[in-house]
């Protein structure tokens, strides 16, 4: 029984609708403004050492958080290296997802049933999408670290899994404290609203797709994080890119390292200060990949609000915030975002 969903069979009239007419452009990669978004180059994010937090000089650490914030400014993106989290957690956070994602595919669609996972935290492809433009050649596990523990139908799934839990909504907090400090606020906001069992794990995996469309069907469609921070661990087969400066750039994969992004919530709270930017993931025609993703959240009820003034962003709690984009994506196909919220 296969393991990969059946993307072909049931989008079948989307590639066909495309093949037909093969000078078709998503119209999310339509930029009215600036035709250079299709340029692609590969370049290294910024890269921070951790280690100088704990063991480094007053100034060694002061240089260490303003590398934080200005990366945070300046791309949205960042790779962080000496972070904490053991090769060992990660190596068998990788062994977990493999195994879960190889389960057949009549499984994991029934994930209540047979991985113990909440109902509806396996998706794959873009049932709403309308153009290839909105489609993603994917399957994820969406998964709220509340209900973790028990999940994956493998006995070591759970202890591995609050293992990495742990130490990365550790790593979230320390990251998101330095960004408040170097805002001018000795905040305690995050320690009260983002906690581990508001945050969620996502893990990735991108078959091989073999349709041969250039580039126009992506493993993760265009878009920005409705978070405050996401943590990402991927494997080395890239496919990663980013907006900087007008043109897409394709990271390039460090197997040491972590890669952390701005969220909709950080730009909303910092005013605009600290970027979250458009990211996709590009297809492979004959490698699949992995990743594994935490979004560091709050509660529902959380209300966002800039942290300094004149604000530029209406206060909304994060309900609110989440209910929109859901409605904006139903209605049109792709997220709007924080515009919608603008004073």
């Amino acid at each position: 029984m296969d393991a990969d969903p059946p993307f072909h069979k049931v989008y079948e009239n989307l590639f066909d609708k495309t093949i037909k007419n093969i000078n078709y452009i998503p119209q999310n990669l339509v930029n009215k403004d600036d035709n250079e978004l299709f340029v692609v180059e590969e370049c290294e994010l910024p890269i921070i050492d951790l280690n100088r937090l704990c063991f480094g000089t007053e100034l060694e650490r002061e240089k260490c958080k303003t590398e934080i914030a200005r990366a945070s400014k300046e791309w949205g993106f960042f790779q962080i290296v000496n972070h904490g989290i053991s090769s060992e957690i990660l190596e068998k956070m990788r062994f977990e997802q493999k195994r879960i994602f190889k389960q057949p595919f009549d499984k994991k669609i029934k994930e209540d049933k047979y991985l113990k996972f909440p109902s509806g935290s396996y998706r794959w492809g873009t049932p709403s999408a309308t153009n290839l433009g909105q489609f993603s050649w994917s399957e994820a596990f969406h998964i709220p670290l509340i209900d973790i523990s028990h999940s994956g139908g493998f006995d070591s799934f759970g202890t591995v899994v609050q293992q990495f839990a742990m130490t990365v909504s550790n790593l979230a907090q320390k990251l998101a404290k330095i960004l408040a400090e170097k805002m001018g606020h000795e905040s305690t906001f995050f320690q009260e609203n983002c906690l581990p069992s508001t945050c969620y794990l996502r893990m990735n995996h991108y078959p091989p797709c073999p349709i041969a469309l250039d580039d126009q069907v992506f493993g993760l469609t265009p878009h920005t994080d409705s978070d405050f921070l996401t943590i990402l661990h991927q494997d080395q087969v890239g496919g990663l890119q980013l907006v900087k400066d007008g043109k897409w750039i394709a990271v390039k994969p460090n197997p040491e390292a972590l890669i952390i992004n701005i969220g909709d919530l950080f730009q909303a709270w910092s005013n605009g200060t600290y970027v979250s930017v458009q990211h996709r993931v590009v297809t492979n025609p004959v490698v699949e990949r992995f990743s594994t993703a935490y979004f560091f959240c709050p509660a529902y009820d959380t209300v966002i609000q800039s942290c300094c003034e004149p604000a530029i962003y209406k206060e909304f709690s994060f309900r609110e915030y989440r209910q929109q984009v859901q409605a904006d994506v139903q209605k049109l196909g792709s997220k709007i975002g924080l515009s919608r919220f603008l004073v």
